[in-house]
């Protein structure tokens, strides 16, 4: 009785966090039973039928989405549990986990649910949630962020819908049973759309860095297992289909390659923290694109589980760090934090290391494998040099977020004390850390589809660590110490800065041009033509035409009676002078 009163007591986050974990456990025997025997159960439920005309729900539980939804499921409890000390002096608590768990159900739909109009509930679930998550901290700032984000993630629902119009054609809705049709093509170029809006590729990016607006606990969800990753799980699911048309892979593939080009070089001008991470994410989401411009679905799988679990644990980090710095993100302001948080710092140098891809961590047995395809498969000289150029970026800027925050000089505020004995904090970093060491090697072990022997001179085997090295050494190299005041605006660091302009080119250009427009356009009708042929026009026309009878029969009425008098006048002359 007395566990079940404390149990009532936990906040709404502890509990939500106690019932993510529970299912995860639950459904982590299922996941390995589908992984060994490589089944698929696809469920269908009519809940009406008439004349012919039945509608039905279809389920689909197969290696994919069952281990997906363990995932997402068990990377929800960890950043549940983190909430509860991170988002504790929070007095709409509950409303926010409310909306996270909201989040996660429309995930798990999106996973689960085969058809293409049912699927349309958990993608647009998402971005509505997301959408309330992003604009949580109610100021301008947030509000235009979550408008970019709505408005950039509503072309892929448009993309969706059409992708759902064309589909009538074939008589229904289901993903697994796509064949060719006339619209095969324009359908495909509906369905990449939509996931390239999703997964932030260019020219769809700017939303990504401006959803860091969203309080930490939901960025490390967006960034690592759910609203991001919702593009790439939907052209893995399609992907048998998508590889029937011509020139999907080949500009899927260029268009990954510049994304991540794109956000390895931003992150390396990128002072704020979790912008930082944020293009790191965008970076790891071109691997996964150009895995399956490469032809290699399950490697993009494989590399999602792992930068999964340890993206999520490097935002709750950084999370942790910004709440002990008084909610300071700017990397110049912090420094030796290593001294003062050693757990965190080490659970943090640990995803860094993951995300470089550094030998027998989680990351390294996926992105190597996708970096070592892009050797063997025929692709043009430029692409692969471009794909190298940004796997020593990635390396570039982990060292310099290590370097200005965790080795540098202290520059937070004097008397400033930072710790790491928050059990609330420290338990989700633990677990996602020792998972994120193991998980790659398990995973590649076990799993048939994530193992692949590719046979390779020694030097491009070798390739792969010898650019991270490299760009490692380049970051500590050139690396500068921080200056907090204003930096001389120069082209070209603006335009890496500013993610090749596409951040205002996004928003600017889009808005500015119909409120030009709108302006010239109540101007010239509203206040204007309108105007003129309007309300205003007939009074004022009225009113002229008013004052000029009224001016025109008063001069009447007066020579009217002039000319009364003098006649009178005329007839009294007359009649006394004939007397």
């Amino acid at each position: 009785m007395k566990l079940f009163w404390s149990f009532l007591k936990m906040k709404s986050s502890s509990i939500s966090s106690f019932m993510l974990f529970f299912y995860a456990v639950m459904v982590f025997p299922f996941t390995i039973y589908f992984f060994m025997t490589n089944k698929c159960i696809l469920m269908e439920w009519e809940i009406f039928s008439a004349s012919s005309t039945s509608m039905t729900i279809s389920l689909i539980f197969d290696p994919i989405g069952v281990s997906f939804s363990n995932v997402v499921c068990f990377i929800s409890a960890c950043v549940m549990l983190f909430s509860s000390s991170y988002m504790s002096t929070d007095i709409f608590l509950s409303r926010f986990v409310s909306l996270v768990m909201m989040f996660v159900l429309s995930m798990n739909l999106l996973v689960f649910i085969p058809n293409l109009a049912a699927l349309l509930i958990g993608w647009d679930g998402l971005g509505i949630v997301s959408f309330a998550l992003v604009i949580y901290y109610q100021n301008p700032k947030s509000l235009s962020a979550g408008m970019l984000t709505a408005l950039a993630n509503r072309i892929g629902d448009v993309m969706l819908l059409l992708s759902i119009g064309l589909c009538v054609i074939q008589g229904h809705w289901n993903i697994l049973f796509m064949w060719q049709s006339d619209f095969s093509p324009i359908l495909g170029f509906c369905l990449v759309v939509a996931g390239m809006t999703k997964s932030a590729q260019i020219p769809f990016s700017s939303w990504l860095p401006a959803a860091m607006a969203a309080p930490t606990p939901v960025s490390a969800l967006v960034h690592s297992s759910t609203l991001v990753t919702a593009g790439v799980f939907i052209l893995i699911r399609f992907f048998p289909f998508l590889n029937t048309l011509a020139g999907f892979k080949i500009g899927l593939l260029f268009i990954s390659v510049l994304t991540l080009l794109m956000a390895g070089i931003g992150a390396n001008y990128e002072y704020d923290l979790k912008k930082v991470i944020a293009l790191s994410t965008l970076s790891q989401l071109g691997v996964m694109m150009m895995s399956l411009g490469l032809g290699m679905p399950f490697l993009a799988l494989f590399h999602l589980y792992t930068h999964a679990l340890f993206k999520a644990m490097l935002f709750l980090c950084a999370g942790a760090i910004i709440h002990n710095n008084n909610n300071s993100q700017d990397l110049r302001q912090l420094g030796n934090l290593w001294s003062q948080m050693p757990l965190t710092i080490s659970c943090l140098n640990v995803a860094n290391l993951a995300l470089c891809g550094a030998p027998f961590m989680s990351g390294f047995y996926s992105k190597d494998l996708i970096l070592e395809t892009s050797l063997y498969s025929p692709s043009n000289f430029l692409m692969v040099m471009l794909i190298f150029i940004a796997t020593g970026m990635t390396a570039a800027y982990s060292i310099r977020l290590s370097i200005y925050s965790l080795w540098g000089h202290s520059n937070h505020m004097k008397m400033h004390q930072n710790y790491d004995e928050d059990t609330n904090v420290t338990w989700p970093i633990i677990l996602l850390s020792v998972i994120s060491i193991f998980i790659g090697k398990i995973m590649q072990m076990t799993v048939l589809e994530f193992n692949s022997t590719l046979v390779l001179p020694m030097t491009h085997k070798f390739l792969t660590m010898f650019v991270t090295l490299l760009g490692g050494w380049l970051a500590i190299v050139i690396w500068q110490s921080p200056n907090i005041n204003a930096i001389e605006p120069k082209k070209m660091l603006s335009f890496n800065s500013l993610m090749w302009f596409l951040a205002p080119l996004s928003t600017q250009p889009i808005i500015l041009s119909p409120l030009n427009t709108g302006a010239k356009l109540f101007k010239s009708l509203d206040q204007g033509w309108l105007e003129i042929f309007g309300g205003q026009g007939v009074f004022m026309l009225s009113k002229t035409m008013s004052t000029k009878n009224q001016l025109f029969q008063s001069k009447i009425i007066t020579s009217f009676v002039m000319m009364m008098f003098t006649s009178a006048m005329l007839l009294l002359a007359f009649h006394f002078f004939n007397l």
